[in-house]
């Protein structure tokens, strides 16, 4: 059923059957709604500011998570959590595994170190019963078609819901920060003071950012009648954020050339960089680049301002100021899938996969001997690594194939990887390289494809940031492969600098101004039929008039820079009198070229809902129609709407949903 505009004769834009619809199987007597030109620009507010006594950070790590808080009363404190109980020799300890280990049944036990030791100590047939996940958080952004029920999988193979695996997480974070919270601060409000903040990787879409907040609001940390206390953040744009703060001496720079002890040397930053910082807060026309480096992704941005900042990592996303991004799967996560690979390589594919699943527990000590390994490869490194093969290893393979592991290694013909009597893989340095080689391979040729760019150009300072800039042989070759070029910059706690600015973030949301928007959003609608220019499929008579169906009506265009607080604004008309629910159909593409919501590459990726009240105050049926003005914010890290009655100037129940298709 099609609306009537506001204006008559009917106008462009009303929505098209195929696009801004309604869906009667959600909502029985839902109807469309029908736009009205008369009312139809963007304009900017300002955002509207919240007090809260302590702001909390949750960096929800793909490696490692921990938190962060800071009072507002002294905002330039950072304070970081207590040290995790458990961790690794050699290993600092301020983040805990993301790991989460759940009864048979199903019931929250432990997270982090704890939970990872434990389930190590389980009797092995009592260990597939349990219920344990680790580098689980990648799999919402693989998940094409994440909805509220996606589920993930245990070590064990057993499945649970996702939303339940993240909810477990952040409860757990909660009550740690909570009590910490009331510790140093006995006074401390209990209900309203904390605003909270959750960092997320750039490359996550709405979906994933929704489902983020979902599992908040079910882990408890706010309400959802309270959505401005908890922020979402993402990864590198806190990272820059920290970075700007960061004082001279704690910036070191490598040099070009690696010591014997295979780790990167360092030197304080000299003033240029204090020149250039300055420069870049005053200035919109020089360049700086910062690279985060994690554990899922490499994206580099490139700010049209006074320095370029650039990532490499687990998660990245625009700095404060317009920036446009290419973004890839490059983190340290590879290195590990490069290690699961060598061991197929050795020992057969079909015989990891059984392993893994007759033996999960054995299957987690045997990734955690590598990450510690992988933690102390270094690029002039000559002696071998050592991993150590669990027992039940080496048992299960004798059984499984009847000799033992250094025949398969024998067999094998991998070089570089020998038995040693101590009953231990040893690796060689360059065994270790060809582990790190294609990933660190990608970041490479990603960054040196970057530096090309015409808008690149002049670039003096680069920045690795992230759990991954740690290592030793990501630093030697950027350095290697740019150093001539540019000064590389590593922080102090180069693996702190986003849950850091996270909390910078949360204190101060305001302080990253201007964001590009990474598609092109929009609506389907009608308009005139314009005969030689529409295609003929495309024709709709409607009541005498030729109308032209599913035209992509833009809010914003990919790559638009959109302000924070500045809104895209429609006004609709009910189809019908009485009407109590309608829904809008959102369409996205990641090109600009858009014409129909039916082309190529354009999907339908969420919808909103307006819910209409249709009683008047004097308790009778609304005779006239009544204009509804939504107001939908792209510059802020989540697309928000809000919608008012024009006619009561009351607001009116408005939801953008992204989970739902």
């Amino acid at each position: 059923v099609l609306g009537v505009s506001l204006s008559s004769p009917p106008i462009p834009g009303a929505p098209s059957p195929g696009g801004a619809d309604a869906q009667p199987s959600r909502a029985p007597g839902t109807l469309p709604l029908t736009p009205s030109l008369a009312f139809q620009r963007n304009e900017a507010r300002a955002p509207r500011a919240t007090s809260f006594a302590v702001v909390v950070a949750i960096d929800f790590g793909t490696t490692s998570s921990g938190y962060a808080f800071s009072f507002a009363s002294d905002p330039e404190a950072i304070h970081m959590m207590r040290k995790w109980e458990g961790g690794d020799p050699g290993v600092a300890n301020q983040k805990t595994p993301t790991s989460l280990l759940l009864t048979p049944e199903g019931v929250f036990h432990s997270f982090g170190y704890t939970a990872r030791d434990y389930y190590h100590d389980l009797d092995p047939e009592e260990a597939r019963d349990w219920l344990y996940f680790e580098k689980f958080k990648m799999k919402i952004h693989s998940t094409s078609d994440l909805t509220m029920k996606t589920e993930l999988e245990a070590v064990n193979g057993k499945k649970v819901q996702a939303l339940e695996v993240f909810a477990h997480a952040l409860r757990f974070f909660k009550q740690h920060a909570v009590q910490e919270l009331r510790e140093q601060c006995p006074s401390l409000p209990e209900k309203d003071a904390v605003r909270w903040v959750i960092t997320v990787p750039a490359i996550w879409k709405q979906p994933a950012k929704q489902f983020m907040r979902e599992a908040a609001y079910k882990a408890g940390l706010v309400s959802p009648e309270s959505p401005e206390q908890l922020l979402i953040a993402l990864e590198p744009e806190a990272a820059s954020i920290y970075c700007r703060k960061l004082r001279l001496h704690q910036l070191m720079e490598l040099s070009c050339q690696p010591p014997a002890n295979g780790l990167a040397p360092e030197r304080a930053v000299d003033s240029s960089f204090r020149q250039a910082r300055e420069q870049l807060r005053r200035s919109r026309h020089s360049r700086t680049f910062l690279v985060e480096s994690g554990v899922g992704e490499l994206w580099a941005e490139m700010q049209a301002g006074e320095a370029l900042w650039w990532h490499v990592g687990a998660a990245s996303s625009p700095p404060p100021g317009p920036c446009s991004s290419t973004r890839g799967p490059y983190g340290a996560v590879g290195v590990d899938l490069a290690f699961e690979r060598l061991l197929c390589r050795i020992f057969g594919e079909d015989f990891i996969g059984t392993f893994k699943a007759k033996r999960p527990a054995a299957w987690v000590d045997l990734t955690i001997a590598f990450e510690a390994r992988k933690r102390a490869a270094a690029p002039s490194r000559s002696n071998p690594l050592n991993i150590s093969l669990p027992f039940s290893f080496i048992d299960f393979y004798r059984k499984h194939r009847g000799h033992n592991v250094e025949t398969a290694l024998k067999k094998s013909n991998v070089n570089f990887v020998k038995w040693s009597s101590q009953g231990m893989l040893r690796m060689s340095s360059e065994a270790m390289s060809e582990l790190f080689q294609p990933t660190i391979g990608h970041i490479i040729q990603h960054i040196g494809e970057l530096l090309g760019k015409p808008e690149v150009q002049g670039i003096k300072f680069l920045f690795l940031v992230g759990g991954f800039a740690e290592s030793a042989m990501l630093q030697h070759a950027v350095q290697a492969a740019f150093g001539a070029a540019c000064r590389v910059i590593i922080p102090q706690d180069v693996g702190l600098t986003i849950l850091k600015g996270a909390v910078l973030f949360g204190l101060d949301p305001t302080i990253v101004r201007v964001r590009r928007s990474p598609l092109t959003y929009g609506v389907g609608v009608l308009n005139k039929f314009v005969e030689g220019k529409h295609p003929r499929e495309k024709l709709l008579v409607k009541e005498g008039k030729n109308w032209c169906t599913d035209i992509f009506e833009k809010f914003v265009s990919v790559d638009q820079s959109v302000a924070l607080g500045e809104v895209v604004q429609r006004s609709y008309c009910p189809a019908r009198a009485g009407q109590r629910k309608t829904i809008i159909n959102i369409y996205c593409c990641a090109t600009d070229d858009v014409v129909y919501i039916t082309d190529a590459g354009v999907r339908k990726c969420g919808t909103i809902s307006l819910e209409l009240d249709d009683v008047d105050e004097a308790g009778g049926a609304k005779r006239s129609r009544r204009e509804i003005r939504a107001s939908m914010q792209f510059g802020d890290t989540e697309i928000k709407v809000t919608a008012m009655d024009i006619r009561t100037s009351k607001t009116v129940r408005a939801t953008i949903d992204f989970l739902s298709n």
